[in-house]
């Protein structure tokens, strides 16, 4: 099978473009400097070139607080770049894999979102995102599956877990929001189960995929820590505490209702993973 990733370079596209390469998969991997996917003749031109079977789409503007003063460079890539590929996908007879995040729900739920909840995002960031996933739909009707996930970190790019030990090696104290509760999910292990439904043959519209388990983001903080063995100091406080340009919902765990769907491993396996990938990077 011969798999096209956009977004290379990026966190999730490299553990993805590792995955599939390591099963023997055709991998062509293109980055921003070779696929600018904002671009509409871009998009159509790689895709007809490179005859993908499954085009998976990693490529995203995912600097939350930053969308809210660019929504214009946010929608280019999450909103119109998603239906770029998905209707290049189309065009060239392949199915796309797009990814997309929790944040198109508003979090006021309170128990696990599933696919068929409403979406109400509260984030320029989630918005945009949203917008993609509508633009996926209608470009590639027969053929697109679009995958929800949450909280992602991994050893290819910037990420919580990377920063808060940065921190701790700097501070004695680190005071992380407590009242803000998801799935922090390894890319390791989202990018196996990306190249298993590809392999698998993956089910029309939207899969929420993300790690088992939940906790905050104070939760992950300590549990990075412990699972490190790193002496600091970790204190709770509240989202008002530490006020950011963008809203985050304040419980977007992911779930899924589909039969079948793939079962993610629990996110503290994740970061045991992922600190085992760190030190062996």
């Amino acid at each position: 099978m011969r798999l096209l990733i956009t977004g290379a370079g990026g966190m999730l596209a490299t553990d993805v473009a590792a995955v599939a390469a390591a099963r023997g998969f055709e991998v062509v991997a293109l980055g921003r400097d070779r696929l600018d996917v904002s671009v509409r003749e871009a998009a159509l031109d790689a895709v007809t070139r490179e005859r993908p079977e499954v085009v998976i789409n990693c490529a995203a503007y995912t600097n939350v607080d930053a969308a809210e003063s660019d929504p214009d460079g946010a929608a280019a890539v999450n909103a119109a770049g998603a239906g770029f590929v998905a209707a290049a996908a189309a065009a060239a007879g392949a199915w796309v894999l797009h990814v997309s995040t929790d944040y198109v729900f508003d979090g006021a739920k309170g128990t696990p979102y599933v696919e068929s909840d409403p979406t109400g995002p509260g984030s320029v960031y989630g918005s945009t995102k949203l917008l993609g996933e509508r633009a996926v739909a209608l470009a590639a009707p027969a053929a697109h599956t679009i995958v929800r996930t949450s909280w992602l970190f991994g050893v290819a790019g910037h990420c919580f877990p990377a920063t808060m030990l940065k921190l701790a090696s700097e501070r004695d104290l680190l005071t992380v929001v407590d009242d803000q509760v998801g799935c922090p999910t390894f890319t390791g292990h989202l990018a196996q189960a990306l190249v298993d439904l590809a392999a698998g043959g993956p089910p029309l519209g939207i899969l929420h995929l993300a790690a088992a388990g939940e906790g905050s983001w104070y939760d992950f903080a300590v549990e990075i820590m412990r699972a490190a063995d790193v002496d600091v100091e970790v204190r709770p406080c509240s989202t008002a505490e530490f006020p950011r340009p963008a809203r985050r919902p304040a419980y977007s765990v992911l779930r899924s209702e589909r039969p079948g769907a793939p079962v993610l491993p629990d996110w503290h396996d994740g970061l045991n993973a992922y600190l085992a990938a760190r030190v062996a990077a």
